[in-house]
């Protein structure tokens, strides 16, 4: 997908994400905040579209968060303000191709629901390799393709249809997993029925 065209597939999105797609992907967010809240440390959040994760990082994270849209990160900058979260560090719009931090800067790397949405994903999962720190994790709640079956069927029937839906339908998960440097520790499926999973890849040393 072209970056212009996912550019202006969240103006689009922008008002009405946090009733729509935002409702649907809440379990992720939770898991995603609850990891790192346990944890501590720094996180950057790619995507962090209209901040709804913001609210959840808990005492002991500090949040940087980046957006290509800058419609999404206008709410989200107007949800930090409002809430006063003093967890978020930093709001910025950046490409996720081409992060503008310093290798092995973050503990975590959490992308929810961006993957199947960026162009180029594989380039997105090397730049957070990059800015990983030696042990640290990165965080991935996305849907992925299923291989068969009917849900298979309907996501291949809606792939041409990504420029107005704003992802990839038929987005395969191996399109996540070869970024040098990171190595699968966990996986499990989330609500709404199974059709999300979260995964976890550590960053060796």
């Amino acid at each position: 997908m072209k970056i212009e065209a996912v550019s202006n597939s969240y103006k689009r999105w922008a008002p009405v994400y946090d009733s729509t797609f935002g409702a649907v992907t809440n379990a992720g967010r939770k898991r995603a905040t609850s990891h790192v809240t346990e944890r501590g440390g720094e996180v950057l959040e790619v995507g962090v579209g209209t901040g709804l994760a913001l609210p959840l990082y808990g005492p002991g994270v500090q949040v940087t968060g980046i957006d290509f849209s800058p419609e999404m990160l206008a709410k989200a900058r107007k949800r930090v303000a409002e809430d006063g979260l003093a967890q978020v560090a930093e709001l910025r719009q950046m490409d996720a191709r081409e992060l503008d931090f310093p290798e092995a800067r973050f503990d975590f790397v959490a992308a929810m629901h961006v993957l199947s949405v960026v162009p180029e994903p594989e380039r997105v999962m090397r730049e957070i390799s990059r800015v990983l720190k030696p042990g640290g994790q990165a965080l991935i709640v996305n849907h992925f393709a299923a291989d068969r079956g009917v849900r298979g069927f309907i996501e291949r029937a809606a792939a041409p249809l990504e420029s107005l839906l704003g992802w990839h339908s038929d987005f395969p998960i191996s399109r996540v997993l070869g970024a040098a440097g990171l190595v699968e520790v966990e996986r499990d499926s989330l609500p709404p029925m199974s059709m999300m999973t979260w995964l976890v890849l550590e960053k060796q040393g």
